[in-house]
């Protein structure tokens, strides 16, 4: 299980799925390192209704009331914020998390830009061999996304897209978004129950 866990909203559709991954991994006992970008604060605000606030301490005081984390358990940082502990390799953390991952994001993570801190974790988490999950939300995917993706497969990174199933019956739209934090938590070895294992019920 991964004990601390950097998550990244850097401003794609599919707001949803960080939020719920954010609670998730935070009632799991996770420490949390957040990084949201403006772009992210008008997509929450747009798709969920949710006003993200813009500073970094403002933003644990809002989830730590909404979520009653432990003392110190989420640790929210800026754009720019370059002594985060996720800027260096020194102090990186057991994994990290990019959902919902824009393709800009993901375009300069496949080629180490580190402009600014999203992207500088990220680079951080795959230079030290720590897991990298990006959960890209667009559709169609160009030959560019494409080869950006195969380029992070590559060098390690899991690209695991907003893709749900529906073999579960979703009966609401939060059914749909479980479905995909079920994955990434699988992929972080995070426990949950989000919903039933596959064949789960006939073993029994």
């Amino acid at each position: 299980m991964s004990d601390t866990v950097a998550l990244a909203f850097p401003g794609a559709s599919g707001m949803p799925y960080g939020i719920r991954l954010l609670e998730c991994l935070l009632a799991a006992g996770v420490r949390v390192q957040l990084l949201y970008s403006q772009v992210a604060q008008i997509v929450a605000r747009q798709e969920m209704d949710l006003a993200l606030p813009a500073r970094a301490k403002e933003a644990e005081a809002f989830f730590a009331e909404r979520y009653r984390t432990a003392p110190r358990q989420l640790r929210a940082f800026g754009r720019e914020e370059w002594f985060a502990p996720v800027a260096s390799g020194s102090n990186a953390p057991d994994a990290m998390v990019v959902c919902p991952c824009s393709m800009g994001t993901l375009a300069a993570i496949a080629q180490g830009l580190s402009d600014n801190l999203i992207e500088r974790a990220a680079d951080v988490v795959l230079k030290e061999s720590r897991r990298l999950i990006l959960v890209p939300r667009e559709t169609p995917f160009s030959v560019i996304h494409l080869e950006n993706m195969l380029r992070l497969a590559r060098a390690g990174a899991v690209v695991l897209p907003a893709n749900p199933g529906f073999y579960h019956h979703p009966q609401r739209v939060e059914d749909v978004v479980d479905f995909v934090v079920a994955r990434v938590l699988d992929q972080l070895r995070v426990p949950h129950t989000l919903m039933p294992r596959w064949g789960a019920e006939s073993s029994d």
